[in-house]
């Protein structure tokens, strides 16, 4: 019995040991990160926030990054034809926050929709979006 114990045991540790490695295959050397603001001509108050919580954010804690190309961020208004092709490689038809990555893969994109729910406190958006924006750097995309 106690034998049986000890190898589930060790089993186990294996299983924990191959989802790091697994986690570890995850993680990407970004080359660049992308982050739009998109948005219709006429916003209401939360595409308004939206936009502006994340332009505080990057403004605030990724200025360095900003200023070196690593970051690129910016509104874009999705009805205007100088905007649609960019609108359409995310594949944003309105208001909504993407991000996208840049590896020696090509390019990733997702659509931030959390983000929505945190617009009633300004702290707690700014904070998760701040930790969204670490991952992505450090080139976890899970």
């Amino acid at each position: 019995m106690v034998l049986a114990l000890f190898i589930a045991g060790c089993s186990n540790t294996s299983q924990v040991n191959s989802n790091a490695v697994l986690d570890k295959e995850h993680v990407v050397n970004i080359d660049k990160l992308e982050i739009y603001h998109f948005h219709g001509t006429h916003q209401c108050y939360s595409c308004k926030t939206v936009g502006a919580y994340a332009e505080e954010t990057i403004n605030t804690y990724f200025a360095d990054e900003l200023k070196s190309g690593k970051i690129v961020f910016g509104h874009v208004n999705v009805d205007l034809a100088e905007n649609k092709e960019l609108a359409a490689r995310y594949g944003a038809a309105g208001s909504s926050l993407w991000l996208g990555t840049y590896d020696k893969t090509g390019f990733r994109k997702e659509e931030n929709t959390n983000v929505w729910y945190k617009i009633s406190d300004k702290e707690d958006y700014i904070s998760y979006l701040k930790g969204i924006i670490e991952k992505r750097l450090s080139g976890d995309l899970s």
